[in-house]
């Protein structure tokens, strides 16, 4: 199918896309309402993503391993792993790219707690911070691996949980997706 520019009349018989009414509150008009320029833009690459080949699985596994690797605390390597995760699942690999964003500059923070929380219930929570008379290098080495063995399992956890919902989500919704848009085609 070719490529059409948005500058490009509409190809004869085809419905005016102006001339649809869409929601009052639809996402497209509150990003153009609030972006401004940036608006078509960022509803341009917003569809691209989401119009990405592959079937719905495909699609889904990629989603759902950015997910999972946006869990982890490994940051600066998220997308990394979120790829080749992808990869060897045969997932979509700039959906699993894009999955990885869960964790950004606003939700880390909470993310981390939240993982930390996760793994201090399943495994116990941690020594008390030591005082300052026996405070020593052992103690703070033991303090580490006690924080990093329970944000670790937290993470793991929240990770599969978060990957199978929006995986069996996201395969759902591609799929209902793809049927409709067969039964539209005829």
């Amino acid at each position: 199918m070719p490529r059409r520019d948005r500058q490009s009349p509409p190809r004869p018989g085809s419905p005016d896309p102006g001339s649809r009414a869409r929601p009052r509150g639809s996402l497209v008009r509150q990003l153009r309402e609030r972006c401004g320029a940036l608006g078509p833009w960022l509803i341009h690459r917003l569809r691209w993503l989401w119009q990405q080949d592959g079937s719905p699985a495909h699609r889904a596994r990629g989603l759902a391993a950015g997910v999972f690797t946006g869990c982890l605390p490994f940051f600066g390597l998220q997308i990394v792993l979120g790829v080749a995760l992808a990869a060897t699942i045969r997932g979509n690999r700039i959906l699993a790219a894009a999955g990885t964003w869960i964790s950004n500059p606003l939700t880390t923070l909470p993310i981390c707690w939240l993982n930390y929380q996760l793994g201090a219930l399943l495994i116990g929570p941690g020594p008390a911070w030591p005082g300052q008379a026996e405070l020593n290098l052992e103690r703070l080495g033991d303090l580490g691996w006690a924080f990093t063995s329970r944000l670790l399992l937290g993470s793991v956890v929240m990770g599969i949980l978060a990957a199978a919902v929006v995986g069996v989500g996201c395969w759902r919704w591609f799929h209902l997706r793809e049927r409709r848009n067969r039964l539209e085609r005829g």
